[in-house]
């Protein structure tokens, strides 16, 4: 390979953008459809997962093209879609929904919601764990557990301030 061959654009920079746009919608969409668990409570399985369609969808950004300025612009246009998707979700409520979704009730006035643990795919002794973390000796003596849209699980007593009530 020579000096040029690092620079030059095997595909257009039109293709190239429209490229890295499907993509990132694409996994935008997956992510949010598996669900808030991907993010904040990933375990092995979710991280071997996440590395492999990384690896698979490379080809799909950047096609056929291995040159520097093909890598330069899908990351430009990957890291210009991400900045304009967390500014619509910071100006618009329903934007925000839509891309983030809202918070999931694990419990319930002390008890576990069984239909949002297996949405969330989060199992009874992983709560145990997420709640002896949180300094609860066990779910009794949680009141309300949330699944934040970040994936944390933020948990309160039933005195607590603050409480969300859903």
């Amino acid at each position: 390979m020579i000096w040029h061959d690092v620079f030059d654009l095997q595909l257009s920079v039109g293709e190239k953008v429209l490229r890295a746009v499907l993509v990132y919608v694409f996994l935008v969409a997956a992510l949010r459809l598996v669900g808030k668990r991907e993010l904040g409570q990933a375990n092995t399985l979710d991280l071997v997962v996440l590395l492999l369609v990384a690896n698979a969808v490379q080809n799909g950004i950047i096609g056929n093209d291995l040159s520097v300025t093909g890598a330069v612009i899908g990351a430009v246009t990957l890291f210009a879609l991400n900045e304009l998707f967390n500014r619509s979700a910071y100006a618009s409520s329903l934007v925000s929904r839509v891309l983030e979704g809202s918070p999931s009730v694990l419990i319930r006035d002390g008890k576990p919601v069984p239909k949002a643990l297996f949405r969330a795919a989060i199992s009874l002794p992983e709560l145990r764990a997420t709640a002896r973390r949180q300094g609860f000796a066990d779910l009794g003596e949680v009141h309300t557990a949330l699944l934040e849209t970040n994936g944390v699980v933020t948990m309160y007593r039933e005195d607590e301030p603050g409480l969300y009530h859903p």
